[in-house]
């Protein structure tokens, strides 16, 4: 069955993952990130769209944003500043371990994450873990800029639920990352968001002084209901927890990420600095150590929210974010 995105535009001819692209149509994208709110941008054509047994994925060539990623109608990355979101998810927590060299991917399926941290000289290791691997045969046909991270031969991918291809591995991790679709009501990830999975889960598979990091939803001053959630829940799993968010143009919002150990971080700036000069292979776009430390300042009113949040996230009792997205004649 095809996506709302694939279904409302039934005038067009929609290439299947073995077709070619489309010719030149005006649309509009439109994305409900709320009951009453809507966001949208302008869509030159539709590139590519296929169907697998779990989601559908779209592939758009937007006016603003290039080349953009929908599952299930709902975007998930855009060319022009996928690179804010996929450098703040990996490069804070690679940066504040002593020396990675092992890393979990946790989702992460259109390989940016992968990229970003193999771009770390000290990493030896990268398993990814993603349900779909018709996703991912979709973004190595069509996402050039990850190229190189899928042919990387320290990268492994398995195709498998993420709680249970963690459980498999026979060794620990310096790191783990958690980069899965947002907590949605029916959603297939809302049980790698509680507080079991991250004891678990997350944590027997760490090394000493390992770091997790989770993606956390949305977490602009009107949007940051599951973000406090996921800090809470994670806080009450790890000693040392550090919450930090980033502003995405194409989501129209701030995303967060929470990031956690047993040992104590040092944040500063220097030290950020230097390491991203001795460690990283090229220039990071978005992130210094400066901005590191910046985006771990969290605002009054949402900040208060966090230190007052009480909800844990469990299988019983769960936060989600909005739905998805659909598309429309211009």
């Amino acid at each position: 069955m095809l996506s709302p995105l694939c279904s409302a535009l039934p005038a067009l001819s929609i290439p299947t993952s073995n077709s070619t692209a489309v010719p030149h149509v005006s649309e509009w994208f439109e994305e409900q990130l709320e009951d009453d709110l809507k966001w949208s941008f302008a869509v030159n054509r539709i590139l590519h769209a296929a169907t697998s047994k779990f989601q559908d994925i779209v592939l758009l060539d937007t006016k603003r944003f290039g080349k953009a990623l929908l599952l299930d109608g709902k975007l998930q990355s855009a060319e022009k500043d996928e690179f804010i979101y996929h450098e703040s998810m990996v490069h804070p927590a690679l940066l504040l371990h002593h020396n990675p060299k092992t890393v979990f991917i946790l989702g992460g399926g259109e390989g940016s994450t992968a990229r970003e941290t193999l771009k770390h000289k000290s990493i030896e290791k990268v398993v990814m873990c993603d349900i779909d691997r018709d996703v991912v045969n979709f973004c190595l046909a069509h996402l050039s800029e990850n190229q190189d991270a899928f042919q990387d031969e320290k990268l492994h991918i398995i195709f498998e639920d993420a709680k249970v291809g963690l459980e498999r591995q026979p060794e620990k991790f310096d790191v783990i990352i958690s980069d899965l679709a947002d907590p949605h009501e029916g959603g297939p990830c809302n049980h790698l968001y509680t507080k079991s999975f991250y004891e678990e889960g997350i944590k027997p598979k760490l090394n000493d002084n390992g770091i997790f990091v989770t993606q956390a939803g949305p977490s602009g001053i009107l949007s940051y209901n599951v973000f406090s959630s996921i800090y809470n829940t994670v806080k009450h799993v790890f000693k040392y927890v550090i919450a930090y968010t980033a502003h995405i143009p194409s989501y129209a919002d701030s995303s967060g990420w929470v990031l956690a150990s047993d040992h104590p971080f040092k944040l500063d700036i220097e030290d950020l600095d230097k390491r991203i000069c001795e460690r990283v292979r090229g220039e990071l776009r978005y992130l210094d150590g400066a901005f590191i430390v910046s985006s771990t300042v969290i605002n009054k009113t949402i900040r208060t929210a966090m230190m007052n949040e009480t909800h844990v996230f469990t299988e019983e009792d769960a936060r989600f974010t909005h739905g998805q997205g659909l598309a429309s004649h211009a």
